[in-house]
């Protein structure tokens, strides 16, 4: 696990702004980049490259394989803080570097991240229910986030709820995209028969609903500006 003490964090809005970094974005609380590979032994053959970069090791950067494409994610966790940190600029640079040596490509628009977030009112029972059920770990630094210990998994969110609710759902599904198409993203399910909720805090979030009113959110991490 990271020292906090001994690293400098940065928000998703730093990462993005700066340069050498186009292929990678932002989802929730990890950059993230979608390397298209066309084989298993291609993908195989980045991850090897990977593992000769300085700096790999300790849980980063999380990698999935794929037949059709690589999925690299950064993010370090700490005591008290679970996110990007200022050496994630550099990995960054290097992962892609690696790719292109390979001839592979980035593909920003196939990166996706999902979360499922729970209204409760007793946030303990509620929240000790899912972590028994699912396997699942606290997140570090927060009693109000539950997270897969292997990183596959969706992360579950807990929010606190003032009184019992009967007229809105109290599980939905946060769906964290790129910001260059978190607005197309949500046309798309404007489109498909949804139902705008709300959009006071576009273009980094926008709540949802189904036809038949189950609510979800699109979410878009370090939107330039």
């Amino acid at each position: 696990m990271t020292d906090v003490t001994t690293v400098e964090w940065i928000r998703p809005a730093a990462f993005h702004a700066a340069e050498g970094l186009e292929d990678w974005r932002v989802l929730g609380e990890g950059a993230c980049a979608y390397f298209r590979t066309g084989s298993f032994a291609a993908g195989a053959g980045l991850v090897a490259a990977l593992a000769e970069l300085p700096g790999t090791g300790d849980g980063c950067p999380d990698v999935d394989v794929r037949e059709d494409g690589v999925t690299v994610r950064l993010i370090s966790a700490a005591a008290e803080h679970y996110g990007l940190i200022r050496a994630h600029v550099e990995m960054a640079r290097q992962v892609s570097g690696a790719a292109r040596s390979l001839g592979l490509t980035a593909d920003p628009s196939a990166l996706r991240g999902v979360q499922v977030t729970l209204d409760a009112l007793d946030m303990r029972a509620v929240t000790e229910f899912w972590r028994a059920l699912l396997g699942y770990e606290y997140r570090a630094g927060s009693p109000e986030d539950l997270v897969d210990p292997r990183r596959r998994g969706a992360a579950f969110y807990f929010q606190q709820l003032d009184a019992a609710r009967s007229q809105r759902n109290t599980v939905h599904v946060d769906v964290w995209v790129p910001h260059d198409v978190a607005g197309a993203r949500v046309a798309a399910a404007l489109a498909a028969g949804g139902r705008l909720v709300s959009d006071a805090d576009a273009p980094s979030l926008w709540i949802l609903a189904d036809p038949e009113g189950n609510e979800a959110c699109v979410g878009a991490a370090g939107v330039p500006g």
